[in-house]
């Protein structure tokens, strides 16, 4: 009785090689991924917080059901290897926001890639408010 292929492993081709399955990959989730950069950009000191980035988010947060993952937009590009970042923040009132926002994207960038494994090909920093701390 011929032996059937495992789940791993695919059927003998027309020559009778086997096809190698491709190596073992971890894909996190976008919904992750929002996750892991609004937390890193939360700790960059000088934001305040995130700001709606959709009218969704808005009505999330008016109903009390504010997430971390708020004011972040995450968008898969080149085959799913490489993401592009906006971020919605609010900086504090008298802080240097060009130096903030460039933290933010070298933080971002750092979270994505040693938490996640993911590239960013491009983080845009959208500063949507200046508060009072």
């Amino acid at each position: 009785m011929p032996r059937r292929p495992t789940e791993r492993e695919e059927p003998a081709q027309e020559d009778g090689s086997v096809k190698r399955p491709e190596p073992d990959r971890v894909r996190v989730s976008d919904a992750a991924l929002a996750t892991i950069i609004g937390l890193a950009a939360h700790e960059v000191p000088g934001v305040v917080g995130m700001a709606p980035a959709s009218l969704g988010e808005g009505l999330r947060r008016v109903l009390g059901l504010a997430q971390v993952d708020e004011g972040v937009d995450v968008v898969r590009t080149e085959g799913d290897d490489v993401v592009q970042v906006d971020l919605h923040v609010v900086v504090a009132y008298g802080v240097n926001i060009p130096a903030v926002a460039d933290s933010v994207r070298e933080r971002v960038e750092y979270a994505a890639s040693a938490f996640a494994g993911v590239k960013t090909g491009g983080i845009t920093v959208h500063v949507a408010g200046v508060s009072r701390a």
